[in-house]
């Protein structure tokens, strides 16, 4: 069985990481990163359209690319093995990206941060995470924020 970790850079999907490799039996886990193509933006965004070219798509996806290669290389030195790696380009929504990759390689669970860095539009449209546990049809894991250090 294989874990799926939802990694987007934001200290709760960090977070994550590390509950899962301190928690969860050792088996292979792939670490996710969704980015939005540039056609998706112009249909989320309209307004923002002058703003948006071929190489904010480019950007978006290296960003995105490197992310997912942190989130493994935090997976890893956390104590996970067998760690792989995907950016995977969001043709709807996020938390669909994420379902869908799930279902893809047939994880036994998925594993997310309750906030990401969506911030204020999540808190608006709905957290992806919450729509990761509404729409999955299998075990997710929502870990919560980090205590501060006292």
């Amino acid at each position: 069985m294989t874990i799926l970790v939802a990694y987007d850079g934001s200290a709760d999907s960090r977070t994550a990481i590390e509950f899962a490799a301190k928690h969860l039996a050792a088996e292979p886990t792939v670490v996710v990163t969704v980015w939005e193509p540039l056609l998706v933006q112009l249909k989320k965004y309209p307004l923002a359209a002058g703003a948006l070219d071929q190489s904010t798509e480019d950007e978006s996806h290296a960003q995105a690319e490197q992310h997912a290669r942190e989130g493994a290389e935090l997976a890893i030195a956390a104590g996970l093995s067998d760690v792989t790696y995907r950016a995977v380009a969001d043709n709807e929504s996020i938390w669909k990206t994420i379902v869908d990759v799930a279902d893809e390689v047939d994880a036994s669970m998925i594993v997310t941060g309750s906030r990401g860095l969506a911030g204020v539009r999540s808190v608006l449209l709905g957290s992806v995470s919450n729509h990761v546990l509404h729409h999955a049809h299998r075990p997710t894991l929502i870990v919560p924020p980090a205590k501060p250090a006292r």
